[in-house]
């Protein structure tokens, strides 16, 4: 029996493994694939031994890290989300004093300061962004990008009627898996926390359905079950259309075997958007439901968005199965890996029955 600790821990580890074994071969064409790696396509990580994470895996940590801030303080959550996404901003070089944007009651301020803060705000706080190797640029996403520098420059807070776009990018989608740790209504933070950056039904309503099925995994449901709950709560929303048919595509498509690269394109996409990242990740955790290293490889091997389909399978099948269904190589290399392990248990004790207040958890995760 895998209790629920273990289940998150490997929905986040899972995530990251999946995550790096697609960083290499994302902008990969399958012929491409299968000519650098092999008939079978790639079979582990592109660099044996070296696991390099990418902005997938960076955003869903400062997704987890907002969470428990948020819950700490006691704030609106979606308004510290924000600001954990400022601080993902920073580490790809952006300066704090400028583009850590205005929290609420300092727009004025801002104002006057033409967009700075001129003192006591050169860095951010917390543990989380101390961790040096999260300094690296990974290939961000540009609608995050242009989302979060806006914001910062004084521009709106995206939500489901503040339209900042209408992109509908997996960038949303592929960092949600956390929300399923929130205590209520998972699905409509998931879908807020992707509405910040992404105004396309389609880039937040694939992240509410995703924290639904981890947050059904994680208490101890069945893949098939947990996919059927995200269905049910999709169906509420408005402009659902698009990726309730994506899902029903992919349920078809695995139930008919293990489909091939150019059956997955055929009939899902590349899943560089939305509704696609999260058919294809659910497709390939349908088909490989009992092996999450062939399930990952599924989701990876094709001629699209590898590191985000990867990412998202991986969220799914490391809540139904924990850590110790992830191969060890690939485990063993993956950059991060204390600090993944370590923000999922603090993750799991700020959401456990008796949260910790000391001095050093304050200072760690403090309360914005």
């Amino acid at each position: 029996m895998v209790s629920r600790a273990d289940r998150f821990r490997g929905s986040l580890l899972a995530g990251a493994v999946g995550d790096a074994l697609g960083f290499d071969i994302e902008f990969d064409s399958i012929l491409s694939i299968r000519r650098l790696h092999g008939p079978d396509g790639l079979r582990g990580y592109a660099n044996p031994g070296r696991g390099l994470i990418t902005d997938d895996t960076q955003m869903t940590l400062f997704t987890l890290e907002g969470l428990i801030r948020a819950h700490v303080g006691g704030r609106d959550v979606v308004e510290v989300l924000q600001h954990a996404y400022q601080r993902w901003l920073y580490t790809q070089g952006a300066p704090w004093e400028r583009d850590s944007g205005p929290r609420p009651g300092e727009a004025t301020l801002w104002q006057r300061n033409g967009g700075r803060f001129a003192e006591g705000r050169t860095e951010p706080d917390g543990w989380l962004v101390t961790n040096r190797g999260l300094l690296e640029s990974r290939a961000p996403g540009n609608t995050c990008m242009r989302a979060l520098r806006s914001f910062a420059n004084g521009g709106p807070q995206g939500t489901f009627t503040t339209k900042l776009n209408d992109s509908k990018g997996c960038g949303g989608v592929m960092r949600a898996a956390p929300c399923a740790l929130w205590p209520q209504d998972v699905f409509t933070v998931a879908a807020q926390s992707a509405a910040l950056t992404h105004s396309h039904p389609s880039g937040y309503l694939s992240a509410g359905a995703l924290a639904v099925i981890v947050r059904t995994l994680l208490d101890g449901a069945g893949l098939r079950q947990a996919v059927d709950t995200a269905l049910a709560e999709l169906v509420r929303w408005d402009g659902h259309q698009e990726q309730l048919r994506a899902l029903e595509n992919a349920i078809a498509l695995a139930g008919r075997g293990r489909p091939t690269p150019e059956t997955i394109a055929a009939e899902l996409g590349g899943g560089w958007v939305g509704e696609e990242a999260l058919a294809i990740a659910v497709c390939a955790a349908l088909v490989f439901e009992d092996d999450l290293g062939e399930a990952l490889l599924l989701a990876v091997n094709h001629s699209g968005d590898s590191d985000s389909t990867g990412a998202i399978c991986g969220n799914i099948l490391g809540a139904l199965h924990g850590p110790d269904a992830i191969p060890a190589p690939w485990l063993d290399a993956l950059e991060l890996r204390d600090v993944i392990d370590q923000l999922a248990v603090d993750g799991l004790a700020e959401f456990g029955p008796e949260p910790p207040r000391t001095g050093e958890w304050l200072a760690r995760y403090p309360g914005w």
